[in-house]
């Protein structure tokens, strides 16, 4: 019997290093995916239609929201982001984990939804290299990198919320730590009595 996939939600400031780790997970671990956001947002260099987001206007963003279609929107920065409801379901009925990266905003919202949602914090290992790698990007300036900082010193504060913390200082070890919690899940008693149904029934009688 196939158990029902796990939904995380994966949330950190901007620079910590979430999409990097996120991406390293998936490539990574057999039988998860990550949700592609539709948002608001312009596309940036090396970026794809469908693969980092769906990339949508104000008004047919607005449209899905009437309609029900995501499972949690929000927006930052002045551009709005959401999660396709159907998407979500579908891939967690085949299996699958999906994992949501995603504002702590929109972490509350999915919880309040799917209540079993695991949520995963990642963090950076100091303010210093925070603002050393949000100025290392060399994409914004001064004034987006100061409003950056402000937004994730705010967006830190919710890390209690989460029911993992990862570090992200050793690339490797916050790696390893991320593929743990996934693992660890995968045997926890309720999953793992829904995937080996037969095999647990067969071995008490």
């Amino acid at each position: 019997m196939t158990s029902r996939g796990t939904l995380y939600t994966v949330s950190a400031p901007s620079g910590a290093g979430k999409t990097s780790l996120v991406k390293a997970l998936i490539d990574t671990t057999d039988n998860v995916m990550v949700s592609v956001s539709h948002t608001t947002r312009d596309m940036r260099p090396g970026e794809e239609d469908g693969v980092n987001y769906h990339f949508v206007d104000r008004d047919t963003f607005t449209d899905m929201v009437k309609d029900n279609a995501f499972l949690e929107h929000a927006e930052v920065f002045g551009n709005l982001y959401g999660t396709s409801t159907q998407w979500v379901k579908d891939t967690l009925e085949r299996g699958t984990d999906v994992i949501l990266e995603i504002d702590w905003q929109g972490a509350q919202q999915v919880r309040r939804l799917i209540p079993e949602t695991i949520g995963v914090f990642i963090l950076p290992p100091s303010r210093e290299e925070l603002t050393r790698r949000l100025t290392g990007r060399g994409q914004d300036d001064s004034s987006i990198i100061d409003a950056r900082m402000q937004e994730a010193i705010n967006e830190m504060s919710h890390y209690v919320e989460a029911d993992f913390v990862i570090i992200n200082d050793d690339f490797d070890v916050a790696l390893k730590d991320f593929q743990a919690i996934l693992l660890g899940t995968r045997l926890t008693l309720k999953n793992q009595q829904q995937r080996h149904c037969e095999l647990l029934t067969s071995l008490l009688s």
